[in-house]
């Protein structure tokens, strides 16, 4: 009876422990809009940088900087450089998750994010990528010029992700469509440079952004 008793508890605790056959995992958050619209791969919106109110009392309530990103030809060649701009300046984009039959954009999935306007020559692409390091800056500069799915290795440069970030989100290169691949993770943040320009890069302070359908 004993024994009996002894097999039926550890039966119950092994089942116990394990998921049920069947369950679905749960999903990450849906990234949504500035109107608390879901994000879709199928539609365009422009990434709005986010800074704090001067005055913004207790709670840091945020508004909007007046800007969103856009490609400038910074180093008079191609690939073009992502920045911040005025916002009558930005250029809507896309965001194309890897699995692309996932139409809603969540957090923590890798992504492509693509200038939708042909604002460069056809000839050039307007997929976001980390560029190489450049030595003169030291530093990691988002720019034009990646291939959109494919996920491997030779593609590890395009992916990105969208985190959430206080009230509102940021953007990481960390990318995982490849498990085995050793490779940065770090938010993407804004360089200034000497002539003023507002670079994408990977820094240690993220910009905080929001999205805004086009």
């Amino acid at each position: 009876m004993k024994i009996t008793l002894l097999a039926f508890v550890l039966f119950f605790a092994f089942f116990s422990s394990q998921p049920l056959l069947g369950a679905a995992e749960a999903s990450n958050d849906q990234v949504v809009d500035t109107l608390g619209k879901k994000l879709r791969a199928d539609a365009n919106y422009y990434i709005l940088p986010v800074i704090p109110v001067s005055r913004c009392g207790p709670h840091e309530k945020c508004r909007s900087s007046g800007a969103s990103l856009g490609l400038a030809s910074i180093r008079q060649s191609f690939p073009l450089d992502v920045v911040v701009v005025n916002r009558y300046q930005g250029l809507p984009l896309t965001f194309k998750p890897v699995n692309p039959k996932k139409g809603v954009i969540r957090v923590s999935t890798d992504l492509n994010i693509k200038f939708s306007s042909r604002a460069t020559s056809p000839q050039h692409s307007t997929v976001w990528k980390l560029d190489r390091f450049d030595f003169s800056k030291k530093q990691w500069f988002v720019t034009s010029g990646g291939v959109a799915g494919n996920p491997s290795w030779e593609t590890i440069n395009n992916w990105f992700k969208i985190e959430k970030y206080g009230d509102a989100y940021k953007l990481v290169y960390c990318p995982s469509v490849v498990q085995s691949f050793k490779h940065l993770c770090k938010d993407v943040g804004v360089f200034v440079d000497e002539k003023g320009n507002k670079r994408l890069a990977l820094s240690d302070v993220p910009l905080k952004v929001k999205f805004q359908q086009a």
